[in-house]
């Protein structure tokens, strides 16, 4: 077994070696990834990994330590879904090539407490999620989380007549089944809440469903959509398990009024305004300002 008190520093990050589990503190560095800062540190317990080996660096004179979580045992990973950098992987650790042996040691010792478990998905989370209360701005609106329930208030600037309709959502997480987390990286980023019961049914595009928000340039960045997906991914996995604590989280939604207000024309009159002014700033294509400004002029 690794010797307690065992150190590797690397680059942006550093492992300490315990009798059960790693604690892994990360750097605040400019260069150091933002969702590094965000999480801080985390504790690993041996339990969670799957594997754990050193590899050669992508950079010259460097070495990785390497370990991969169980599925289904970081709440964080299960989010990302593979979609993360490799640059952002909190399992990954750049050393020097010097730090080698050591780290080969470390690694061929934490390896010989892994069982035949290590091959098995976990059936609970066995690292814990940035805690609440979380939030972020997506393109459409702003998500917040306070533990016991997600929150969108949707920009009138960029949510669509669908959503505006719809009204700001609140979703208990007693209500919840899971969370699909696509990258604001790639196209179509977006954060999309599962309600029990519908997973099996034809879901709206994201723009369009009032249980989603889109991400966009500058909007849902990894360091805080993930963090937050994490998190409530994790609060549903604990209320799945424990029936009881769903229904002591489940939070009362208010009834949708009998019909949408008609909002006056000098308020829609404002909100093309202002979308004019996103549009010069170039935050707006020209096909998003045509687009949002025909939905607005409909609803006069």
């Amino acid at each position: 077994m690794a010797r307690m008190g065992d150190v590797l520093a690397g680059i942006n990050s550093s492992w300490e070696f315990d009798t059960d589990s790693v604690l892994i503190r990360f750097e605040r560095g400019i260069r150091t990834p933002k969702l590094f800062h965000v999480l801080g540190e985390r504790r690993v317990p041996y339990e969670a990994l799957r594997s754990i080996e050193v590899v050669p660096g992508t950079r010259r004179g460097t070495v990785v330590l390497r370990a991969e979580p169980r599925p289904g045992a970081d709440p964080l990973m299960e989010a990302a879904a593979g979609q993360l950098r490799e640059t952002s992987d909190p399992y990954r650790l750049v050393l020097p090539a010097e730090r080698e042996p050591l780290a080969a040691s470390c690694a061929e010792a934490v390896r010989s407490v892994l069982g035949p478990w290590a091959e098995e998905p976990a059936d609970r989370h066995l690292v814990a999620a940035p805690a609440p209360p979380l939030q972020f701005k997506a393109y459409d609106g702003k998500v917040s989380f306070d533990g016991l329930a997600v929150s969108f208030r949707w920009f009138w600037t960029g949510a669509s007549s669908a959503k505006w309709k719809a009204g700001d959502q609140t979703f208990a997480v007693g209500e919840l089944e899971d969370v699909v987390w696509r990258s604001p990286e790639v196209m179509g980023g977006h954060l999309r809440l599962v309600r029990r019961g519908t997973r099996d049914r034809p879901s709206p595009e994201p723009d369009q469903d009032p249980a989603a928000v889109v991400f966009g340039l500058g909007y849902g960045l990894v360091h805080e959509s993930l963090p937050l997906a994490a998190s409530v991914l994790e609060a549903v996995r604990a209320a799945g398990a424990d029936p009881g604590t769903a229904g002591a989280v489940a939070v009362p939604r208010a009834e949708p009024p009998a019909a949408p207000v008609r909002p006056a024309p000098g308020d829609i009159a404002d909100r093309i305004r202002h979308l004019g002014e996103l549009h010069e700033a170039g935050l707006l294509t020209d096909d998003e300002f045509s687009t949002k400004k025909a939905e607005l002029l409909a609803e006069l």
